[in-house]
């Protein structure tokens, strides 16, 4: 059977995946072997607060003798892990409308160009929008991805107000009869309040273009990053509506514990995940399949 993580996500396979199978084919399991799981998950970015909620249940578990071996051991860890990763999503239900938000740096066109290779294979035809007129050569970039990827695009000029790209490239999508349309913005941080606000503007200007039509937003986090990425998306959170989390660059790093850490510190399911270069380096999350994948090697 094809293993994702083992496949495409090495770094975490090796760093997560093969610490964690001695524990797991432990005859005997005592308060030592749960302090070797802790490290693994800190080292794992797996975040504090999901490591407290764990440890605190498998040590009552262990204290009492319900919790005994490695292989109960694993059990136990998969099924609180799936849980914590049990947040509706949206990845089979995405809008006509999908909007992509983040920092700059974060994967976030090469997102959108994924995403819209992933529509094009169903047979939608897409309609990508560069309304991030702030970045230089950002429209460049992507309309680069639409001539690769055969699909249409819609620029703007650099400078442009991107909430007027927006409405035109709404316009044309009703005109053309396009099925998917992903808007690619600027990259925003918490003290851009300018655009933060740009970003309220084209989610007005997408209601009254396109009323009835179901949106989604998606937020790119770069997994590289870890835990400092959190402060970034809770500001997005106040700001807008997030549908999701895109993680990108996952094969990058090994710290493959942040999909816990999201799902508890921001309360958002990751719809996706991003990895490599090629077009097709892109999944829809699946979390019990993660889970299962993670701990066994």
């Amino acid at each position: 059977m094809f293993s994702f993580v083992k496949n495409s996500l090495k770094k975490v396979y090796c760093q997560i995946t093969s610490a964690l199978a001695p524990l797991f084919s432990a005859t005997k399991i005592d308060q030592n072997d749960l302090q070797e799981l802790e490290t693994i998950f800190l080292n794992a970015d797996v975040g504090i607060k999901t490591i407290k909620q764990i440890l605190g249940n498998l040590k009552k578990e262990t204290s009492s003798g319900a919790l005994q071996n490695g292989i109960q051991l694993k059990d136990r860890c998969t099924t609180m892990l799936t849980q914590i990763l049990h947040l509706p999503t949206v990845a089979d239900e995405l809008g006509a409308i999908i909007l992509l938000v983040g920092v700059n740096g974060a994967g976030k066109t090469t997102a959108v160009a994924k995403l819209a290779h992933m529509q094009a294979l169903q047979g939608h035809r897409v309609l990508l929008v560069a309304a991030d007129t702030f970045r230089a050569a950002a429209p460049e970039q992507l309309a680069s991805w639409a001539h690769t990827l055969a699909v249409s695009i819609h620029e703007g000029v650099t400078g442009q107000d991107p909430a007027a790209v927006v409405f035109t490239a709404c316009e044309r999508f009703v005109r053309e009869k396009f099925d998917t349309i992903i808007i690619d913005t600027a990259g925003r941080l918490h003290n851009k309040v300018n655009l933060m606000s740009e970003l309220a503007k084209i989610k007005r200007v997408i209601a009254k273009v396109l009323p009835g039509h179901k949106s989604s937003t998606l937020l790119t986090i770069d997994a590289m990053l870890g835990q400092s990425s959190f402060e970034q998306a809770k500001t997005f959170q106040k700001e807008t509506k997030v549908d999701g989390v895109i993680l990108t660059k996952a094969d990058g790093t090994a710290k493959g514990g942040i999909v816990f850490a999201i799902a508890t510190e921001l309360n958002m399911p990751v719809q996706f995940i991003s990895f490599g270069e090629r077009p097709d380096a892109f999944k829809r999350f699946d979390p019990k399949q993660f889970v299962q994948e993670l701990l066994t090697s």
